[in-house]
């Protein structure tokens, strides 16, 4: 039997749970709930969400506020704000955590994995050599090393400054 402890899920397992699109919802609830929401960003048509079950320090998923499931239901505007704001993620990513490479991806329907099907949504993973270790090849296990209020919190200050 295999056990991993992961006692910081428990909040969320007793927590209310948002009904809808949280992708929408979120950002709704104001500023001042963009710490408890994993925000770290937002821009005039997208934000930047942590991923609370990361692969990896610093998954974070790149949203536009536009519910839309695919690329053809943003504006122009929309869409280059999309891509200026992954660009942000990207560096301010490198500036704090220093990944050597990133997994980036935009997955659009059901069939492609999208969890999050009906609004859409770009995951970027930094990546560094060795970060599966073998605990993933092994013990299909992944090891995040640092709590993800922690990375929060300094990647804050980077995306915002």
């Amino acid at each position: 039997m295999k056990t991993l402890w992961a006692p910081w899920r428990m909040a969320y397992i007793l927590s209310d749970k948002t009904q809808g699109c949280i992708f929408c919802e979120f950002p709704k609830q104001g500023k001042n709930k963009d710490r408890d929401n994993l925000i770290l960003y937002r821009s005039s048509h997208t934000f930047v969400i942590m991923n609370r079950y990361p692969y990896n320090n610093g998954h974070l998923m790149v949203v536009p506020y536009i519910h839309t499931p695919s690329l053809d239901g943003l504006t122009d505007e929309a869409l280059l704000d999309f891509m200026k704001i992954t660009q942000h993620s990207v560096n301010s990513l490198k500036k704090v955590l220093m990944p050597e490479g990133f997994n980036m991806g935009i997955n659009v329907g059901k069939i492609a994995g999208a969890g999050m099907e009906d609004h859409l949504h770009l995951h970027m993973v930094p990546r560094w050599a060795g970060d599966t270790s073998f605990m993933t090849v092994l013990d299909e296990v992944r090891v995040i090393p640092e709590h993800v209020m922690d990375t929060y919190d300094k990647l804050f200050v980077a995306f915002n400054s």
